[in-house]
């Protein structure tokens, strides 16, 4: 299995319509290609006959298929993750089960991998069919993200993009990340992104499972993605640096307010206690959030050398390997 070319990964949630479709339009475009390849099913804990579906699938075509099934739905990052650390093929495609990726665009994608050197290809679905309470936050999402990271892409949350295999071993996924994955990948050190204008089709079968909380969420993942990225190994670069910042005002301030009291003693002027200054009291503030937030920056240190990082388990409830 180290010769094989292509693993196509399809993260699912109750698509048993569309995955028999979805397959063998697969299938048709892989073998028109002759390439050596595996499809690779991760049902999110369906609750329709999808698993059924991939085991008569598997069945039908046992040397190209693997499944997995979740106990439950963890969410596609979740899905992304596990057919990421399972995938075997040289050239890793994900797309979506929903039949709104076409196939059709895996040679081109396979080529701009190996022939073209990219890293990651992200696919840009440049005319769209979702409803504008969908196309709108996208939009959003995008330009967000393009000025976040500084990754030029038009469509971050576009589920058909191609990588090297190399680039989904390194990730760590978690969260609403999939949407941010060519960031992930640029920081992880594989800055050969490129992008493909891709075919958007029409939902054939069932509804969408994604809502306006899910780009909230992405939103939220982004600005921690971009933390991380900064400031995961040295959090005392991050909590310390506003710690030190909030100490040294609150303490000038201190010694302000006390050099004042004693100007004015000295030269027989009226004065007031420190005390009954309000400076004071936002002085003493600053100081305890300076001296808290080192302590904060002092604690992660030690937690990044004491703990390694471990990945998330996730419930396996069935697998199907290729025989």
């Amino acid at each position: 299995m180290s010769d094989l070319q292509l693993t196509v990964l399809i993260p699912l949630y109750n698509e048993d319509e569309s995955l028999p479709e979805l397959h063998d339009w697969i299938v048709r475009v892989v073998t028109e290609h002759r390439y050596t390849y595996e499809i690779l099913f991760i049902d999110d804990g369906s609750t329709d006959r999808s698993w059924s579906v991939i085991e008569q699938l598997a069945a039908r075509n046992p040397v190209h298929v693997r499944g997995v099934r979740f106990g439950r739905n963890y969410g596609k990052t979740a899905a992304l993750q596990v057919g990421f650390k399972a995938s075997r093929g040289k050239v890793v495609i994900t797309m979506d089960a929903d039949l709104q990726d076409s196939p059709d665009e895996i040679p081109d994608l396979y080529r701009m991998i190996t022939q073209d050197g990219y890293d990651l290809v992200s696919g840009w679905k440049k005319k769209r069919y979702d409803p504008i309470t969908k196309t709108l936050p996208t939009k959003l999402f995008n330009g967000v993200s393009r000025w976040v990271s500084g990754v030029e892409l038009h469509d971050f949350n576009c589920g058909l993009k191609a990588y090297r295999q190399a680039v989904v071993k390194s990730f760590d996924l978690y969260g609403e990340m999939h949407r941010n994955l060519p960031i992930v990948a640029k920081w992880n050190g594989f800055g050969r992104i490129g992008e493909k204008v891709v075919q958007h089709q029409a939902r054939k079968y069932g509804s969408t499972k994604f809502g306006l909380d899910r780009f909230i969420n992405g939103f939220l993942d982004l600005l921690v993605i971009a933390f991380m990225h900064r400031f995961s190994k040295r959090p005392m670069h991050f909590f310390g640096g506003f710690g030190t910042l909030s100490f040294f005002i609150g303490t000038v301030l201190a010694f302000y307010l006390i050099g004042l009291k004693l100007y004015n003693i000295s030269q027989g002027l009226r004065f007031r206690n420190v005390t009954d200054n309000p400076l004071f009291f936002f002085a003493l503030v600053a100081i305890i959030l300076g001296v808290q937030l080192f302590l904060a920056g002092f604690v992660g240190e030690l937690l990044i050398r004491q703990n390694h990082h471990r990945p998330e388990d996730y419930l396996i409830a069935e697998r199907i390997e290729t025989e």
